[in-house]
């Protein structure tokens, strides 16, 4: 019987993401493909150092441990080598103990034609043509932010996952009227449009999967009063009251629990993200990340009318 992959949340990563490939890569573009494949085989038991979604994927294969049936969670390997050069990478995975075994090589090709076939939620790499190529196709995608930080977020038990709301959950209609008319039409818009909920943006699949995790650690909540949920969702966004109303709405029409949410009105969010500290932060900003990678990991969304 074939393994189903419609009722999970499938991530699809790039070794780009999951680790730090910088080195190899440098190898690639300056040396060519012969002396990149060369270096990985001399160097396929040298285990690679973690990336920056590392602690995000490690996290997320954690919640298979929640469920006594089938795993909620499957991560898949995307990756541009053939299997001869990846094979490193699998090393690595093996000695890091990450229970992830399904991959997809295709040499020097773009996997991207693969993500509606695994129902992938969310493809993360740390190449950008490929996440806007992704994005262009409307696929759920993100680029990983690169930072000096440490990323290695201390295991208290809870897997924290933080997002802006605009241009990445919901769709980016509110940011657009803010770039055409400045924020007394934005304001006016939101007020207008205050009871209705904004339409799905691309992460919204994967808002979705984890929504579902959180009411299976619910139910498991109320037949075991010991067990303490693993899972906890954050929104930091810049909107800020009345503006905010339009978030709670949103979130209640598509059935969504949130767990803790900043309306932080222009404060700097890598304020916020150095108590926090989620395993990952998604923006449509790059100017945010460039204040929250120093303190967690962070992802790039480069949709609507500010990645123009």
């Amino acid at each position: 019987m074939p393994f189903d992959l419609s009722n999970k949340l499938v991530i699809g990563i790039a070794s780009s993401a999951l680790f730090d490939l910088e080195e190899a890569d440098s190898i690639f573009k300056t040396q060519g493909e012969e002396a990149y494949r060369i270096y990985q085989r001399e160097n396929q038991d040298r285990i690679l150092d973690r990336g920056v979604a590392f602690e995000f994927i490690k996290g997320l294969l954690s919640l298979n441990d929640v469920s006594d049936a089938n795993p909620l969670v499957e991560v898949i390997l995307l990756s541009k080598n053939d299997p001869d050069t990846g094979f490193r990478v699998f090393r690595s995975i093996e000695a890091y103990r990450l229970p992830i075994t399904r991959a997809v090589f295709l040499q020097g090709k773009s996997a991207l034609d693969y993500i509606p076939a695994f129902n992938i939620s969310l493809f993360l790499s740390g190449n950008e043509d490929d996440v806007r190529a992704a994005i262009d196709r409307s696929y759920p995608a993100g680029l990983v932010v690169k930072s000096e930080a440490d990323y290695d977020i201390v295991s208290d038990g809870e897997i924290r996952i933080a997002f802006d709301f605009d241009g990445v959950l919901a769709d980016d209609e509110s940011e657009r009227k803010y770039q055409e008319g400045g924020i007394d039409a934005f304001r006016e818009h939101e007020r207008e449009y205050a009871t209705k909920a904004l339409s799905p943006g691309l992460l919204k699949p994967l808002l979705d999967n984890l929504a579902s995790i959180q009411k299976i650690e619910n139910q498991k909540r109320l037949t075991d009063s010991s067990y303490s949920p693993k899972l906890r969702i954050a929104i930091v966004t810049a909107r800020n009251a009345p503006a905010h109303e339009r978030v709670v709405v949103t979130m209640r029409e598509w059935g969504v629990m949130i767990n803790d949410a900043f309306f932080l009105g222009g404060v700097d969010k890598g304020s916020v993200m150095s108590v926090l500290r989620p395993h990952i932060f998604f923006d449509d900003q790059i100017d945010h990340l460039k204040s929250t990678s120093k303190y967690t990991p962070s992802v790039h969304i480069p949709f609507g009318i500010k990645n123009l």
